[in-house]
């Protein structure tokens, strides 16, 4: 049976919230002298309080807001822009205001040390400014997207045993069926991913779709895709088609399956759940347009 992996990186939503600018007291070991300014390096990015923050895994902020700045929000470490690690300002447009907040609570949920893992929005937000606005990183991450449509998850169907094909008929058989109305697309099925591959017409036309998303939406298309191992599971979630926890669903097919016949294992099926639900809603919170 076509085992997925399913990702294990960890990333926090935080909860919503409208504007952030309480103050906290920072230990003196854990207190960092910003400069002003970016700096740059002969051989390296450009020195931002993200990397530096990076490097040094501590705390060096009091304070964290939002202000606006043109058509945009950015995000405040006493009040110095945040930046990416290739030193870019990271501007939120303004109707991205969710997105924005998300941001100033990843940085001000903080303690003393940093946690990368609890960045997941800054992260994403981060991948869009710096590298998917550029045209020939974009082709290589389209490029690697569309390789997923030959091992893709929903592509692989079973029959047996009856929990499985229950829940392939479930999840997969609406996805397949709008993949072929409003894309004109329909996926072989098949039994094994050995020596399986989608026709070039297939994957010409899925490549055509995400070559025409914006920044912000190929960033989450490429983290969806690697959290679901599908294709076509983060491309109903990027448009709109799927919920989040249609798309984990979805996702968690044969998981799901092998619960419903051996039970779960702890520490182990219950991380993975709330992993890929952490992933794929970063990836909704970066589209939401509120």
């Amino acid at each position: 049976m076509f085992a997925r992996a399913l990702c294990a990186r960890r990333a926090l939503v935080p909860r919503q919230c409208a504007h952030i600018t309480r103050s906290r007291s920072v230990s003196s070991s854990s207190t960092w002298k910003a400069a002003t300014a970016t700096q740059s390096t002969p051989d390296g990015p450009a020195i931002s309080e993200t990397n530096r923050a990076e490097v040094t895994m501590q705390r060096f902020w009091k304070d964290v807001g939002i202000s606006p700045e043109d058509n945009a929000f950015c995000v405040t470490l006493d009040d110095r822009s945040l930046k990416t690690p290739s030193g870019n300002t990271l501007l939120i447009p303004k109707q991205k205001t969710l997105l924005a907040t998300l941001i100033a609570a990843e940085w001000d949920s903080q303690e003393k040390v940093l946690k990368p893992h609890a960045l997941p929005m800054t992260s994403l937000a981060a991948r869009a400014i710096d590298a998917l606005a550029d045209k020939p990183t974009r082709e290589e991450v389209c490029d690697a997207l569309v390789k997923y449509v030959d091992t893709d998850t929903i592509s692989f169907y079973q029959d047996d045993p009856p929990p499985l094909v229950k829940l392939q008929a479930k999840h997969w058989d609406p996805l397949l069926a709008w993949l072929n109305e409003t894309h004109g697309v329909e996926l072989e099925k098949a039994g094994s991913i050995l020596f399986h591959v989608q026709s070039n017409a297939t994957k010409d036309k899925l490549r055509a779709v995400i070559q025409g998303f914006d920044a912000w939406q190929l960033a989450a298309m490429e983290r969806a895709t690697y959290a679901t191992k599908s294709f076509v599971i983060a491309l109903a979630l990027v448009t709109k088609h799927i919920t989040v926890e249609e798309a984990a669903l979805a996702a968690s097919v044969e998981v799901n399956s092998q619960i419903e016949r051996w039970g779960e294992v702890e520490d182990t099926h219950d991380v993975d759940y709330q992993d890929v639900r952490r992933q794929l809603g970063s990836v909704a919170c970066l589209l939401s347009n509120v």
